[in-house]
């Protein structure tokens, strides 16, 4: 698996050779660096951790594992590459116009939200006295006095870890470290995402 680190810069459309205009998320992917690879005999798995990013300040932890090396933000990617090697830079020219990748992300928060927008309930009728309009209905049965567990209620909404998947490729810029995907991706503005093949 071969993946990099990017970040969201904004959403635009390019305008295909048939006329046809498709929306787009540009994200800017400075080249990544290896901080480490593990093996299956050393460390029981096979993956590699990829760096991006110029750290402000670092814990002692972080020191001593990244040495000499100058990342803001690590992410491992499973069976990764095991021809790379500590200290190497990937960039984005492991990904072609054309080819299918997926994108994970911290998606947007949205605070406390009802069970209509956070799970998509119908509403009650909305006229004839009814007050009925956005709220859950029933819980529970009358035989078990207490909500089941996994009920689905109004709660906390976004600011989870999503990814999309099946997303194109449709331009590349190497020069200015720019990579152009169909559609939208999870996440603010300025927030860092990992692409993979």
């Amino acid at each position: 698996m071969k993946g990099l680190l990017a970040q969201k810069s904004n959403m635009s459309q390019l305008v295909l050779p048939t006329g046809e205009a498709t929306p787009v998320t540009w994200l800017t992917a400075e080249p990544n660096v290896v901080t480490q690879v593990k093996t299956a005999d050393h460390d029981g798995y096979q993956a590699v951790q990829i760096g991006t990013g110029r750290a402000k300040r670092l814990n002692r932890a972080a020191k001593g594992h990244l040495k000499e090396l100058d990342v803001r933000l690590i992410k491992e990617l499973r069976n990764g590459d095991a021809e790379l090697k500590r200290g190497d830079k990937i960039d984005l020219s492991i990904f072609e116009v054309g080819e299918i990748v997926s994108v994970t992300g911290i998606s947007k928060g949205k605070g406390f939200s009802g069970t209509v927008k956070r799970h998509g309930f119908s509403r009650g009728p909305m006229s004839h006295g009814h007050d009925h309009h956005r709220a859950p209905g029933s819980i529970g049965p009358m035989g078990i006095a207490r909500v089941l567990p996994g009920k689905r209620m109004a709660g906390h909404q976004g600011a989870e870890q999503v990814t999309t998947h099946g997303l194109k490729v449709m331009a590349i810029d190497i020069k200015s470290n720019t990579i152009a995907l169909k559609g939208s991706v999870p996440g603010a503005y300025k927030s860092w995402l990992l692409i993979r093949k």
